[in-house]
Order: C-alpha cells, then sequence, then structure tokens
C-alpha cells in the first residue's frame, strides 16, 4: 500500500526532460509527417485516423499499462493517482483529452483548408507560401481553436510552477500526479522484488 505522504513529486525540469525525450523519440515520425504534408495536399487526411491511433496508444495504453511515456520511463517518473495507487484508462484517456481534442480540431481546420486548393497551386508553392496560404483558406472558427491551444498551454505552465505537487492542468483533470518512481517502492514490494539466495 503506497503511503502518499511518501511520494516525491516530479519537478518542472524533470518533466520537461521526459517531454524533450518523448519528442525526440517521435523525430522519425515527426519527419515523415512534415515531409509527407509539405508534398502531397492530402496527406494530413489519410494519415488522420492512424495518428489518432498511435497518440491514443502513446499517451493512453502506455500510461496504463505502463504508468508513462517512455520518457517519463527513462527518466523514472511514474503517472499515478493522487493516492498513489496506478491510473486506470480513465485517468490516462483525461490527462490526453483537451490536447487530443484541440489537436483534432486544428488538424481538421487544415484538411478542410487543403481541400479548397487544388493539386497544381500546392505543387507551385514552397513549404512557407503552402503554410501561408492554408492559414488563409482556413474556416473561422480554428483562430478560437489555436488561441484555445497557446491558453491551455501556457495555463499548463503556470498551474505547474503554482502548486506543491507540480501538477499541470491535465493532471488537476485526471486526478494525478507525476511522481519519482523510487518514491515508490515500499517495505512490501521491496522484500517481494528481492532475489532469494540459492542454498550452498
Amino acid at each position: 500500500m503506497i503511503n502518499p505522504e511518501q511520494l516525491r513529486y516530479a519537478g518542472f525540469w524533470a518533466r520537461l526532460a521526459s517531454m524533450l525525450l518523448d519528442g525526440l523519440i517521435f523525430t522519425p515520425i515527426t519527419g515523415l509527417d512534415w515531409f509527407g504534408s509539405s508534398h502531397f495536399r492530402l496527406f494530413d487526411l489519410y494519415v488522420l485516423v492512424p495518428l489518432l491511433i498511435l497518440q491514443l496508444f502513446w499517451s493512453v495504453w502506455l500510461v496504463r499499462r505502463f504508468g508513462g511515456t517512455p520518457g517519463k520511463l527513462i527518466m523514472g517518473l511514474r503517472i499515478r493517482k493522487v493516492n498513489g495507487e496506478p491510473v486506470g484508462y480513465r485517468e490516462a484517456l483525461l490527462r490526453c483529452s483537451v490536447d487530443l481534442v484541440l489537436g483534432m480540431l486544428t488538424s481538421i481546420a487544415g484538411i478542410m483548408a487543403a481541400t479548397q486548393m487544388t493539386d497544381h497551386e500546392f505543387g507551385t508553392l514552397g513549404f512557407a507560401a503552402q503554410q501561408d496560404r492554408l492559414a488563409v483558406l482556413q474556416p473561422g472558427w480554428s483562430k478560437p481553436v489555436m488561441l484555445a491551444f497557446q491558453i491551455w498551454t501556457w495555463g499548463e505552465l503556470i498551474v505547474l510552477l503554482t502548486n506543491r505537487k507540480r501538477r499541470a492542468l491535465h493532471d488537476f483533470l485526471a486526478g494525478t500526479v507525476v511522481v519519482h518512481a523510487d518514491s515508490l517502492i515500499t517495505p512490501e514490494n521491496q522484500v517481494a522484488e528481492t532475489p532469494v539466495a540459492n542454498p550452498s
């Protein structure tokens, strides 16, 4: 049984390092997405569902199964309920729900803009010009979504830095904390993990 008083909460720098590690692991996928979206007009439409499944696997299944994303595991961090118990699918999904919804809406806005261009127009523009043109063609509701994304991101940082347990907004939403894995060791599970010496 975990005593919540013994939990050692992960601070800003440890959580940032875990995010950077996750980003590094994702680099090949990010690079492929950038290449595809800059060369094929409707690439984002084709990868919308696969990327959603990947995000759910990364942010929900891995968190439920192992207690964190690969970056957090490498940094020795674990996502737990406030009382120290392992998270379930509900908590894991709630943690990433706002990012998933806002990200999906942003992707859909970009896809809607791309459908208003021809392949010829798309192919004749450089990457920067493509992005400028797509920004102009996006539906009117995309700007409030982007604003909401910015407010959410800054809110996450401010809340994380201003509470003792270093919980971000998504932690409050899901009822979770991020802790150092070594603070989860109790006398009971330490004994259970101690190998039994072979009699000589």
